[in-house]
């Protein structure tokens, strides 16, 4: 007996929900979508903020500074700070609705995510080391490589580029200068000595967190809220112009 009372009145609940939503005008739907619109802005913008701040740590890191603006002398702490940041700023942006807008060849373009930035200030430091071990090992081998001091050769070429394009040493027009005329010589099987500059590839520097279209955050939530408004008002709409178009035809 308790099944079917429970059944009977769950029924009923059922029935007085539909008769509720039944009355709820069109209008009334419209009416409470602008302040979910303006509230999911809100929301949207929090998570934005947030990115946008934990981005900029990031590029501090790649500055050698801490969040407070501490300067980093030691490569090891700076590597150890860029790790941390960029994991913190990537796992925010793959667990939250990030909407960013990025410039790209004249037009801005929305994206969910970070948009594309470069770690400049640590390829140039891993660049100038590399740069660093390589005029070492054309020291010491000098007169074994029968393309001479290739390094020396590069400087000649370089060095006065760098002067008239006001050139700092670590800059990514002198480095590729440089790495450019180094690793035009080619090696041989006879030297075992590697005399080119080990530069790392610029693609290891840039980065780019997608961001979910939908995530279970407050920004998520409320998306989810308009988008079954939003369906239900186009379903009530079509509904009620097809019902006057069928009221012509009996007429």
């Amino acid at each position: 007996m308790g099944g079917v009372f429970g059944k009977k009145e769950h029924q009923e609940e059922k029935q007085r929900l539909s008769q509720l939503f039944k009355q709820i005008k069109t209008w009334q739907l419209f009416l409470a979508l602008i302040p979910l619109f303006f509230l999911t802005a809100t929301f949207l913008r929090f998570d934005h903020l947030k990115m946008n701040d934990l981005k900029t740590k990031v590029l501090q890191a790649d500055q050698g500074k801490t969040a407070d603006g501490k300067e980093i002398t030691s490569q090891e702490e700076i590597d150890h700070n860029l790790k941390t940041t960029l994991t913190e700023l990537k796992k925010y942006t793959e667990s939250h609705v990030v909407v960013n807008f990025i410039e790209k060849n004249g037009r801005n373009s929305l994206v969910f995510g970070t948009g594309p930035f470069y770690l400049e200030n640590q390829y140039n430091r891993k660049a100038t080391a590399a740069l660093a071990e390589a005029e070492n090992k054309l020291k010491n081998t000098g007169d074994t490589n029968p393309n001479g001091n290739v390094f020396a050769k590069a400087m000649e070429v370089c060095k006065p580029k760098a002067i008239a394009n006001g050139w700092a040493w670590n800059s990514p027009g002198y480095l590729n200068c440089m790495t450019g005329i180094i690793n035009s010589y080619p090696t041989t099987d006879q030297i075992t000595t590697s005399l080119t500059a080990n530069i790392p590839s610029t693609s290891l520097y840039r980065y780019d967190f997608s961001s979910p279209v939908w995530a279970p955050d407050l920004a998520g939530f409320a998306l989810l809220i308009c988008l079954v408004l939003i369906i239900i008002i186009l379903i009530r709409l079509l509904i009620f112009i097809v019902l006057r178009i069928a009221i012509l035809f009996i007429k």
